[in-house]
C-alpha cells in the first residue's frame, strides 16, 4: 500500500509539472530580453576589440592627439580647410560614433559638457550659433602640445584612465598648464578612442 501511495504522488506531481505552462519556458518578455541581450553583445563586438589596452598605446593616442592640435592650427594658419580638418580630428580620436562621450573641456563655463559631435566640433573651431562662447580653442593655434602623465589605470583591460597635466605651446612661445583626465576604449580596428575628456585650468589663489 505504501509504495502504491508513493506511485500516485510521483505521477500527480509529473502531471502538475506538465500543465504549468510557464514550467521550463521562457516568457514573452523573457525571450525579448534574452535576445535583446543578445544582440547588444553582437553590436558591442563589432564596435569594440577584444584586445586589452595598453599603456603603450594610451601614451602613442596621447601623441596623436596633440599632433592633432597642432595639425587643426596650422590648416587654419594656412588658410585651408580647419573645420575639416578638426572634424576628421573627432572623427578619428573621440568615440562619439560608438557610445555616450563626456567631454568637459577647459575654456567652456556656459556650455560645459560637449555631449555630441557638433558641440566637441564647435569648441575646437567656433563658427557654430548655438555655442557664442567658443572662439575655437584648437585654431589659436598651438605649435606643441605635450603630456605629463601623473598615471595610468588599465586594469579593467577593456578602458583605461590617465591624469596628469598637459602643456600647449602657442605661437609667442608662452606655455598653457592645463589638468586633464583622459578615458580611452579600443574600437574594433585596434585604436584607441576617447570617451571621457576632461581638462580645467590649474586652481589659482588669485580667483
Amino acid at each position: 500500500m505504501k509504495t502504491i501511495s508513493i506511485s500516485i504522488l510521483a505521477m500527480v506531481t509529473f502531471t502538475l509539472l506538465s500543465c504549468n505552462p510557464n514550467q521550463n519556458t521562457p516568457s514573452n518578455d523573457t525571450a525579448v530580453k534574452t535576445k535583446g541581450a543578445v544582440e547588444n553583445a553582437s553590436e558591442s563586438e563589432l564596435l569594440y576589440s577584444d584586445e586589452c589596452i595598453t599603456e603603450r598605446e594610451v601614451v602613442e593616442a596621447q601623441k596623436q592627439w596633440g599632433a592633432g592640435i597642432v595639425r587643426i592650427g596650422q590648416v587654419f594658419t594656412d588658410k585651408g580647410d580647419y573645420s575639416k580638418e578638426a572634424a576628421d580630428f573627432i572623427q578619428d580620436m573621440y568615440g562619439y560614433d560608438l557610445s555616450s562621450v563626456l567631454f568637459k573641456p577647459t575654456l567652456a563655463s556656459e556650455d560645459q559638457f560637449r555631449s555630441s559631435f557638433d558641440a566637441a566640433l564647435s569648441y575646437f573651431v567656433a563658427g557654430n550659433d548655438a555655442y557664442p562662447e567658443d572662439k575655437g580653442f584648437a585654431i589659436r593655434p598651438y605649435t606643441k602640445v605635450t603630456f605629463d602623465n601623473t598615471g595610468i589605470i588599465n586594469n579593467s583591460c577593456r578602458m583605461a584612465v590617465a591624469m596628469g597635466n598637459y602643456f600647449f605651446t602657442a605661437t609667442d612661445g608662452s606655455v598653457t598648464k592645463v589638468e586633464y583626465t583622459f578615458a580611452y576604449v579600443k574600437d574594433k580596428s585596434g585604436k584607441l578612442r576617447i570617451v571621457t575628456h576632461q581638462s580645467s585650468l590649474p586652481y589659482s589663489t588669485d580667483n
